[in-house]
């Protein structure tokens, strides 16, 4: 069932009844077939799914030959519980019914079977990834049919860029952080294609053209690759490293396709593309971390800087659209903060990215639910502070009445707080932003008291708040500076920020974009390629074979051909080529420090490309008398 084949039948099987039908969220396979005994059991197992004989569940242990999964009818020995065995005697005519239903369902197989015999690709049917398709199909529809309309060459070269600062943020800065070519190549590129796969997406295409007609997709190609190139996309994939911080206009990757696999370049393109998202999460959360740093720059002493660390924490993985989401927006985070609520990403980043160190944490908080569960704040607090009061907690303040939390509930448990020798956190999660918190840091200071720093700044004892609502940007900046403005230092608050981190952005936000740059043709001919829409100069793209280099350590870009790139180290490495690159991508640990060096290095505003460059460029413009419309 797994790989599609036939089952045969061997003397002395036992018959089994009835459908096999696994719902793995995307195809509901019926099988019908006869097996040895536990055969089923072993693959069921494998799958994941769920086994059940006319509606009693099954668990591994117990053997079996047969599944009815959501099937309440049956002809073979319904009463007993059990799949029929050799032992038992079944009227001939139950066991034709069987055999014909398997010789219907084999015709039916036979329609959608391609040259494996196999329906869908073993990722579909083995449970792993229950919203998998075959890569064939994992791109944008008209993609499909570029391989007929590129002309025929010996190479094309594309590229990939954000063309636009981060728009909403309010501060004129070029910078962007790149961050999430790891997670594409690892979990797709590199993984070798199967002819099943090809099947697979042929039964798609079959029927996805407008009126229900074939699309055209470039089949041939496929099969020759999986033949020629163990079943790896003939591509080479150059891309930034993971954490680099450069200007706009810079190229974060370079696809190269060769010989009559050329019509592919751009293929990838689609999933290549999403870096724009942890590239986005990214590039925000450090502009965050730039108001955190400057905050305490002026109000928190030098010793206390480490808490920068913690004082923007990802509240984002409830708001996000699946968990893969949260792995990518919150792993980007980290590359600025330690704190974060979103443990799939903290997981996978310890485990899957930086061998087992530790990069995310958090801390024990009550939340709504928990609070209105008691018969009064007062014991749910008292609960908190009994299991959790040693060490840093918070607590959210305004389930009914957040004056009232403050100013009456807060003193009652002040003493139990102090004794236990914790710090309580203090959440407002309504109301004004600035003025909630401003309200929990006057009356933790009332409660607790508070110290004079060496810069003049007030710091609470055994309190502080943070801040969960309405959080972005730009109420980070506002609180900050009221905060100090009304005399607290900058580490007496925490920001907790979620949809405003991981999701409040898109591919419009930097504007990011893959365009073709270079073809070699057929007859040897080289040509630069440049996009020159006169409705946005914005849009316009970059000519020609391109190179990174550092120069005096700003990245700049230049035309391959420059004398000047022989001398320089290329900034893009090669991730991909042909086939996966052993080594290709650094730990984690690797990555946060690459963008703790680099943001500092790089000023805000910058030159992205070089005299060489933007010389080809003009020449272009000036050939094609170009004079762009008013935007």
């Amino acid at each position: 069932v797994h790989c599609g084949a036939e089952i045969p039948h061997p003397p002395l099987a036992t018959v089994c009844c009835g459908q096999v039908c696994f719902q793995l969220g995307i195809a509901s396979l019926p099988v019908s077939f006869l097996s040895r005994r536990g055969q089923l059991t072993s693959w069921a197992v494998h799958c994941g799914a769920e086994l059940l004989w006319y509606g009693k569940p099954l668990h591994p242990e117990t053997w079996m030959s047969a599944v009815a999964m959501g099937q309440e009818e049956s002809t073979l020995n319904k009463d007993s519980g059990m799949p029929w065995s050799s032992s038992d005697t079944v009227p001939k005519s139950q066991y034709d019914a069987v055999l014909q239903q398997n010789e219907d369902l084999k015709r039916q197989l036979a329609e959608l079977k391609g040259a494996t015999g196999a329906v869908f690709p073993a990722e579909m049917t083995n449970g792993r990834r229950l919203l998998e398709c075959p890569v064939g199909v994992m791109t944008d529809s008209y993609k499909a049919t570029h391989f007929q309309m590129y002309p025929e060459a010996k190479s094309m070269t594309a590229y990939g860029e954000f063309r636009a600062q981060y728009k909403g943020v309010g501060c004129d800065d070029d910078r962007f952080i790149f961050y999430g070519m790891r997670h594409c190549i690892e979990n797709i590129v590199n993984r070798p294609w199967t002819v099943a796969d090809v099947d697979a997406a042929e039964a798609f295409y079959k029927t996805h053209n407008a009126g229900g007609t074939p699309y055209p997709f470039p089949k041939d190609l496929f099969l020759k690759f999986i033949k020629e190139n163990d079943g790896y996309f003939p591509v080479i994939i150059e891309s930034l490293p993971e954490g680099t911080v450069a200007y706009v206009r810079t190229p974060c990757f370079i696809i190269t396709a060769e010989g009559e696999y050329s019509r592919l370049c751009t293929f990838l393109e689609t999933v290549l593309d999403m870096v724009w998202y942890p590239s986005c999460v990214a590039t925000l959360s450090r502009f965050v971390r730039d108001l955190v740093e400057e905050a305490f720059d002026k109000s928190v002493d030098e010793e206390l800087h480490w808490l920068a660390d913690s004082r923007l924490h990802d509240f984002g993985f409830r708001g996000c659209t699946c968990i893969e989401q949260s792995v990518l927006g919150g792993a980007a985070h980290l590359l600025n903060f330690g704190g974060s609520d979103t443990m799939s990403a903290g997981y996978h980043v310890q485990y899957h990215l930086n061998g087992g160190r530790p990069v995310a944490s958090s801390i024990p908080a009550t939340e709504h639910s928990v609070m209105t569960a008691w018969e009064s704040e007062e014991a749910a607090m008292v609960n908190e502070i009994e299991k959790y009061g040693h060490s840093l907690y918070a607590c959210v303040m305004d389930s009914y009445d957040y004056d009232h939390a403050l100013n009456v509930v807060l003193p009652k448990v002040a003493d139990m707080v102090k004794s236990k020798g914790g710090t309580i956190v203090l959440r407002p999660d309504s109301g004004d932003p600035l003025t909630q918190v401003l309200k929990g840091l006057r009356a933790a200071e009332k409660t607790f008291g508070c110290v004079t720093n060496k810069k003049g700044y007030k710091l609470l004892c055994n309190a502080a708040v943070i801040q969960g609502d309405g959080v972005d940007y730009n109420s980070v900046k506002a609180i900050l500076q009221g905060v100090m403005d009304a005399g607290y230092a900058a580490c007496n608050v925490a920001f907790g920020m979620g949809g405003g981190l991981l999701q409040k952005m898109n591919r419009d936000t930097m504007s990011f974009a893959t365009k073709l740059s270079h073809i070699v043709d057929a007859d040897g001919t080289e040509r630069d390629v440049m996009k020159t829409p006169k409705s946005s100069s914005a849009k316009i793209s970059l000519p020609g074979r391109l190179f990174v280099g550092r120069k005096d350590g700003v990245p700049l870009v230049y035309p391959a051909e420059a004398p000047e790139c022989k001398t320089m180290e290329p900034v893009l490495k090669v991730v991909y080529n042909k086939r996966p690159v052993p080594g290709a991508f650094e730990d984690f640990d690797a990555c946060k420090a690459r963008v703790h060096a680099q943001w500092k290095a790089l000023p805000p505003k910058g030159t992205v490309l070089s005299p060489a460059l933007q010389r080809k460029i003009d020449s272009v413009l000036a050939e094609r008398h170009y004079k762009p419309q008013a935007e």
